[in-house]
Formats: structure tokens, sequence, C-alpha cells
């Protein structure tokens, strides 16, 4: 929760709350615990907003720690993606950043401690004979061959596999648990594997790796961490996470608590998959405005304040349920109607004729910068005979209702004068329309009618004499289905890849937007709201993303 964010109320809050007040403890420690193995997304946004937030909301502290317990999957590129973006999120650990690595001492000594007291043992069984060893829900395990190793020789062999004399999945360490639990993670899981890789902060010093299980909940244990919050999946991992920490002599014994994670239409979260998407050049990369990721999102034109503001509206739960992406799209529509500037900008231009104005005049009316925002002002926008409009806003053949531009109907140009069609041209070849035609009311410069007559329809224009031509990338979901995870037998998620998702176009806009700062934001009215590339503009020639329309149509024409 960044300052200016208002407290939320929740199962979690409830239960620190009440844990302060009993004085069970004097001060909260949350962290976020992230993996290091690719970028963040928006699921991940809600856990940062949960840990923070809540640290702040009841004077506590929150940990950022990486959990870099897989050297192979793990990079230093993604740890700094990972810290800016929490950063730009708008959360600061100050101090407090930690790696897993960090304790990789601590926590070898803490396997030693398990084996020295007869609950932990080196096991000789592959993944595959243990998983049959292991047995089923339904089944009980069966006890491996090496469950009874003397402590001694369990020393010896943890000693020797950290000392780099066998090769990698040789031998695991094994809690020594319960092989009839009906838990699966209590029959005797692996702690501790043996994995010959270079890591990104200690190098080649060790060759053994704690198992996640068994490093989170002593990473939480060493820092002091008080609530330990983690999403659902880890609600069966809780008795191990509890045993673990009961049986070492560890400073501290936080409580793990879950929520539900958030489940996002038209988006699939797997780090796996959008690792994917990535590596064969299905998106641009990490930051593609079309991706869930932060960054991807930051590119887009999301705020950190939007984002926060979904965070707190879908909430904490235990229960899991599907998110509308619409959701989403309604905090950025919030904040920017309030904040962005207004620009006309006509993305499929076709020429409109003022045959009753002045050939070669341009004069200049008043737009208004945000309506929202009195202290915005207003811009001087040139207007001309000729202008550009947008194609859909005329129809030769229209229906009773289309209250744009068509023969004999008069409309209202924005800021402008009230004009009324009179006809078209045609391209003899085609047959499109080339060029409308319209007569104007030079009584009614700013959209008014003297005699009060009522003109329902208002378009946007620019002049042709006086436009930009701008770059605009039109981005729609990244998906056409709802549940993109929800494949039949033999498919694949890809298959519902919305092949819409970008579209470039050159759109004409009002030349000041030529001097858009990258990250600039716009409400291009009745077309949505846009942002400059923060990547591909420079000073001059930015190219628009749009962020998102001005209102949900998906719904609509995926219906």
């Amino acid at each position: 929760m960044a300052e200016h964010d208002e407290p939320v109320s929740h199962f979690i809050a409830d239960m620190i709350e009440k844990d302060l007040a009993d004085g069970r403890h004097q001060q909260i420690m949350t962290r976020f615990p992230p993996e290091p193995n690719g970028y963040l997304h928006i699921g991940h946004a809600k856990s940062i907003c949960l840990n923070f937030g809540l640290a702040e909301q009841f004077s506590g502290i929150c940990n950022l720690r990486f959990d870099d317990t897989n050297p192979t999957a793990e990079e230093v590129e993604y740890v700094d993606s990972i810290k800016a973006d929490v950063r730009w999120l708008g959360f600061d650990w100050e101090d407090r950043l930690y790696f897993a690595s960090d304790y990789f001492e601590q926590m070898y000594q803490y396997a030693e401690e398990l084996i020295s007291a007869g609950k932990a043992y080196v096991c000789t069984l592959s993944p595959e004979e243990f998983k049959e060893y292991r047995g089923v829900p339904t089944r009980p395990g069966k006890p491996s061959p090496w469950r009874d190793r003397p402590v001694e020789e369990n020393l010896d062999l943890f000693r020797r596999m950290r000392a780099g004399e066998f090769a990698d999945g040789a031998y695991v360490l094994r809690a020594k648990i319960d092989m009839i639990s009906p838990n699966l993670h209590m029959r005797d899981p692996a702690i501790y594997r043996i994995k010959h890789a270079h890591h990104h902060r200690t190098g080649d010093a060790w060759c053994v790796y704690p198992m996640y299980d068994f490093a989170h909940g002593l990473e939480d244990a060493i820092e002091g961490v008080t609530h330990s919050i983690c999403t659902l999946e880890f609600e069966v991992h809780r008795p191990l996470y509890d045993w673990l920490l009961d049986q070492l002599s560890v400073p501290c014994h936080p409580q793990q608590i879950e929520f539900a994670r958030l489940n996002l239409s038209y988006t699939v979260m797997s780090k796996r998959k959008l690792l994917e998407l990535v590596r064969d050049k299905v998106v641009w990369g990490w930051d593609d405005p079309r991706m869930p990721t932060v960054c991807g999102l930051r590119r887009r034109g999301y705020t950190p304040a939007s984002i926060r503001a979904f965070c707190r509206k879908i909430g904490v739960t235990k229960m899991g349920s599907l998110t509308d992406i619409a959701l989403l799209e309604h905090c950025i529509r919030d904040e920017l109607n309030a904040s962005a500037a207004r620009a006309m900008v006509v993305l499929d231009p076709v020429k409109l004729i003022i045959e009753n104005y002045p050939e070669n005049q341009i004069e200049y009316l008043d737009g208004v910068n945000n309506p929202e925002d009195a202290e915005a002002g207003t811009r001087p926008v040139a207007f001309s005979r000729e202008l550009y409009i947008e194609r859909e806003d005329f129809m030769e053949d229209a229906p009773k209702k289309f209250f744009r531009l068509k023969p004999g109907q008069e409309v209202r140009l924005r800021y402008g004068y009230l004009v009324t069609c009179t006809g078209c041209e045609k391209d003899p070849e085609t047959g499109e329309v080339s060029a409308v035609t319209c007569i104007y009311d030079p009584e009614t410069r700013g959209g008014n009618a003297p005699d009060g007559r009522r003109v329902k329809g208002t378009i946007h224009w620019v002049s042709k004499q006086a436009c930009a031509d701008l770059p605009v990338r039109l981005f729609d979901r990244l998906f056409n289905v709802e549940l993109p995870d929800d494949v039949p037998a033999g498919g694949h998620f890809r298959d519902h890849l919305n092949p819409d998702s970008c579209k470039e176009i050159v759109a004409k806009g009002e030349v000041m937007l030529l001097e858009a700062q990258p990250g600039a934001r716009y409400q291009f009215e009745r077309n949505g709201y846009f942002i400059a590339d923060a990547k591909d503009s420079q000073l001059g020639k930015p190219v628009f993303n749009r962020i998102v329309a001005l209102k949900d149509s998906w719904g609509k024409k995926h219906k």
C-alpha cells in the first residue's frame, strides 16, 4: 500500500489486527519472496500490494527476498527487473533486500541438525522410483530402502554431497516424516539435491541446493517474519512448513497464511507459458504491451496507482475465482479520465470537404485539454476547409438512429461548427468513399446554434492542412477466449491467440502530438487512451500505443 492508498479490510488484515491486540507480536513483518526465474506479472502485483500494504497498514516492515535456490533457471536480469517493478509499483524495502543464498550455510547446518536428530536421511532412489514408493492419496507409501541409514553414514554422505563427490541425481536428502500420511508432501519429501550449476550470486561455491519447501520456512524464521503470506496452492505445504520449523532450533516460528491467487480472464500467467511466448517470439519480449507482466503493463500505459486500485478492488479471499480483465481496464480508465490530456486523432481517415468554407483560410478554435480539470485550460486547434474524419462516421445509406454524417443530416464538429452532409465522392475503380461533402453554418462557432436547435451527433476531426502522421498501435487482448488455459485434449493454449491483438496504422492527429514526450498519456477523443511508447518513441517522432478503449466493447464483439 503506497502512502496515499486507503487501508483495506480482509481476513488476513483481521488476523494481524487480532495478533497485535493480543500481544502476540509487537511489530509485524511480512515479505515478498519472488523466484528470480522470470518477470513479474499482474498476479505478483497482487502479492506485492498485499505484503507491502499490510506492513504499512499496521506500521510493520516488509522484506524483499529472492528465493534463488534453483541456479539453472535464475538470472541477474530477472533480479534487476523485479526490483524495478516493485519500486515502480510504489513500494520500498529500504535496507531489507535478502536472498535465499544469503542463508545457504545456515540452511546446510539446519539440514545436518535434522540428520543428527534422526529426522533426515540420504536416499539413492531416483525421482521416478520415489514416486512409486511414495504412493498416492488412496494408497500409503512404503519406506525407502535407505530410510534407516545410520546417522553417521547419512552425515558422511551429505558432507560428501556438498564436497562435490557425486553426480547430479546420485543422492537426495529427504526429511524422515510419515510415509502413510494422507498429505503426500509429508511422505519423506526431498529437502536437498545435488546440482552442479553456477549460481548467479555464489558462483561455484555450492553443488547442493535446498528445495523450496525446505528453504522457504527457514528464510522466514531467520529474518523474523511474523506472517508468511502465500497463495492458496501452498496450503497443502503448510504442515511441512510447520513440521520443519518445529524440529529445528530456529529463532521464531512464522505463521503461514494462504489466500486465493489472481486468475484473470483472457490471460495466461504461468511463467512457463509466458517464457514460451517470449522465447518463440510470439510477442516482442517480456515488456510487450500485450503481456500481463508488470513491465508490459507499464509500457502499455498502466500506472502504479491504477494497478494498486485494481488490487484493492479484487480483494483478498480464500476462495479461488476468475476476475474479469474489464475491471483492470476500468481502473486505468478511471484514473486517465481525470488526468489525461485530450487530443483529436483520426485513426481511419477519410476527407471531409466543407464546400462553403473559404479555401485558403485556417482559423484556430479552443480545444478543451481536460473537461475533468478546470485548471487544464485550452489549446488552439487548427480548422480549415478540408478536414479528416473517421471513415465510420459517414454512412451513405444509414439507419434511422445513425446520428453521425449521412446525406441531409446535421452534426457537430467537436469544438467547431455545425455541418450538414451534402453527399460524398467515390473512387471510380473501387467504389470506396474518397471524400464526404458538407456545408457549415458560420453562426455556430463552438458547436452551438443561436436559434437553439439541437443536434444529436458530435464527431472529432483534424485539419488536413495542419495535421501530423502518427504511427499508432491498436492493442487488443492477446487471447480471444476467456480461459486460454482451458484447452481440449491435444490442444495448446496458443491455439487461442488473438490474431488481431496488434494492428499498426498511421493516423492523422493534431500537430502538437509530435512533441509528446515518451511516456506521455492522452485521451484520443472518442478513440480511447494512448501513450507515447517509452521504448520506441523519440522526441519529434512518437509512436503511440492504445492503452485501453473508452469503453469495453469486447464483450459485445465476442459473445
